[in-house]
């Protein structure tokens, strides 16, 4: 509404504008010389009468005054009939242009280049947006168009494949990371970006073929640790906890300290259960966690008993972590660990009571298992 009266004011201002210049008269030029030429008639009569010109010098003057006088009344008698009524015309046609071509204009270019059902949204918003649309559209734009003239290209498949992971083309990225390697030759990156890719269009599973991608990676460069730790997953994913744990451990173990993805691979470790290595700490190491697979079943139910009781201890400190939790109720049942897996069930319901979400997801896990009170 306040919008609409000020686009009507505005509206009115721009009319106003318009018609006040067309309401004005144009000044009579005519009628102004001719009384100017009376007066100098009348001051040549006094000069004369005072002595101050002599009788012929005042009738030259009279003359030459006289022409002009009747010049310009011949004049003044022209101009109104023939430019007086087309003069008026014009400026009415101008103003009836005004008042109706002006709102009707705008309301027409409005609905053409306007949203009116939609809600207001700031322009800097709007205009952030739209450059990066434009930004990233036109990047991905000019370098197909480069491919299509230059299919045999291997740098431009590869600076497309991350362009269409992040707009959520995962085929395109699959199969411009396909076309890289089949162009460019096998390198460990390569085959890793190929697995990576592989992964997210499969909805974050690491597939068959995704797998075979990273392995080659690591036959080529056992420490590329992209395919360390898509394998590592893979591991996770076949149920294999202690083989992902294995080759994560050894990652860190590896790591540099300023290693973008130590994190990552830390938060892994975490939701299943393994604690991360400490620097500088003593640990069991990759071929510790391997050796478990050789342990008598007493000796293995032992060390599974301390990994959940250890992931139990970190839960009482940080309990907003809902895989966490799902995990911990899910070792329990494993265990035939019954009674403790309903307390842990009870204490995950109170740690996650401030987060409707993450309570529905523990009520649904709880139900699943069977633990219903």
């Amino acid at each position: 509404m306040i919008l609409g009266l000020v686009f009507a004011l505005m509206t009115a201002a721009a009319i106003f504008a318009v018609l006040w210049p067309l309401s004005r008269s144009a000044p009579e030029r005519g009628g102004s010389d001719t009384a100017v030429y009376r007066d100098q008639l009348d001051e040549i009569a006094r000069d004369r009468a005072a002595g101050l010109i002599g009788e012929p010098e005042a009738e030259a003057a009279k003359v030459e005054v006289s022409r002009r006088l009747i010049a310009a009344a011949d004049a003044a008698e022209l101009e109104v009939p023939a430019s007086g009524g087309a003069a008026l015309w014009r400026r009415r046609l101008t103003a009836i242009a005004a008042l109706v071509m002006l709102p009707v204009g705008t309301a027409a270019l409005y609905l053409m280049l306007g949203s009116p059902q939609l809600p207001g949204e700031p322009l800097e918003a709007r205009l952030r947006a739209l450059h990066n649309d434009r930004s990233i559209a036109g990047l991905v734009a000019q370098v197909e168009a480069h491919l299509a003239k230059n299919p045999d290209d291997a740098r431009g498949y590869e600076v497309l494949a991350p362009v269409y992971l992040q707009l959520g083309r995962f085929e395109d990225a699959v199969n411009a990371r396909r076309k890289a390697l089949m162009l460019g030759g096998e390198t460990p990156d390569r085959q890793a970006d190929l697995g990576e890719a592989l992964t997210v269009a499969a909805n974050g599973i690491v597939t068959a073929e995704a797998k075979k991608a990273f392995e080659r990676a690591l036959a080529l460069d056992a420490k590329d640790s992209k395919a360390r730790f898509f394998v590592g997953l893979a591991a996770e994913q076949d149920g294999d906890t202690a083989k992902a744990a294995a080759l994560w451990g050894e990652m860190l173990k590896d790591a540099p300290p300023d290693a973008p993805w130590i994190a990552t691979v830390r938060r892994a470790l975490a939701q299943i259960g393994a604690e991360p290595p400490i620097a500088g700490a003593p640990g069991p190491n990759a071929s510790d966690v391997a050796a478990a697979a050789q342990m008598s079943e007493r000796d293995r139910g032992a060390m599974i008993r301390g990994m959940v009781a250890r992931l139990a201890d970190r839960l009482k400190q940080n309990g907003d972590d809902i895989a966490g939790w799902q995990r911990l109720l899910r070792a329990y049942m494993v265990l035939n660990e019954r009674d403790k897996a309903q307390a842990a069930a009870s204490d995950a319901r109170r740690a996650l009571a401030s987060d409707p979400e993450k309570l529905r997801q523990i009520e649904d896990t709880i139900k699943s298992l069977g633990l219903e009170s």
